[in-house]
């Protein structure tokens, strides 16, 4: 009986084995890219994390330095308001709301209070007090402002008198909001509310977010 081969059945066979050298070949050839690849991947992620960090650090806050003397005027007012110096957190506001009470109060007492020298009202220099008789200086604004908030639940530890050199290079005093976009002034000569540096005020010290009865140097720059 003669036998007759089946060149098909061995066509198959061939073809089957090129297949599999190429699926061979190509996964070789994505073995070798993988370490490209994850180097692409890794070079993304640090580029979002880098970018989150730099948005984060360029927030305009107040550069704190080390502990300093109370102004003058303030030497009593924790004595005075136990309140201004309080460091209890509040349970918080949502932020929209916060923002609005901020920006209702800056100007209700920027239009209801009359701005008025210490020594033409007291007959002395520096003296911090709420302006209970319609009148009073720039620290006297930042008191009540920070006293309504605070009564408008607001964090005590958001809101910091801060002494200042306005652009005149005077001695002036404003309140500090320290929001999640930064420091923002509330200042008794205007009431729009700007970022600490858009003010080009120099500052000099603030009460310390974290013991308010404290003050704190400013590092400007």
């Amino acid at each position: 009986m003669l036998l007759v081969r089946q060149p098909r059945m061995h066509w198959k066979t061939e073809h089957g084995e090129g297949r599999h050298k190429k699926n061979t070949l190509a996964q070789e050839r994505f073995s070798k890219k993988i370490p490209a690849y994850l180097s692409i991947a890794g070079f993304i992620c640090s580029y979002f994390v880098s970018t989150a960090t730099l948005q984060a650090s360029e927030l305009p806050l107040i550069n704190l330095d080390r502990e300093i003397q109370a102004p003058s005027g303030a030497k009593s007012l924790c004595k005075d308001y136990s309140w201004a110096c309080a460091n209890t957190r509040s349970s918080g506001l949502p932020e929209a709301r916060e923002k609005q009470i901020v920006k209702t109060i800056n100007t209700r007492v920027n239009q209801k209070i009359c701005a008025v020298s210490d020594q033409s009202q007291y007959g002395t220099k520096e003296y911090w007090t709420l302006p209970t008789q319609g009148s009073g200086d720039c620290e006297d604004f930042a008191l009540q402002k920070k006293f309504e908030l605070m009564q408008n639940g607001l964090d005590p530890t958001k809101l910091l008198i801060a002494t200042v050199l306005d652009t005149n290079r005077s001695g002036h005093a404003v309140l500090v909001y320290r929001s999640s976009e930064g420091d923002l002034v509330l200042d008794n000569v205007t009431n729009k509310i700007k970022t600490w540096k858009e003010t080009r005020y120099l500052f000099l010290r603030i009460q310390d977010p974290i013991h308010p009865d404290r003050w704190v140097q400013i590092a400007n720059g």
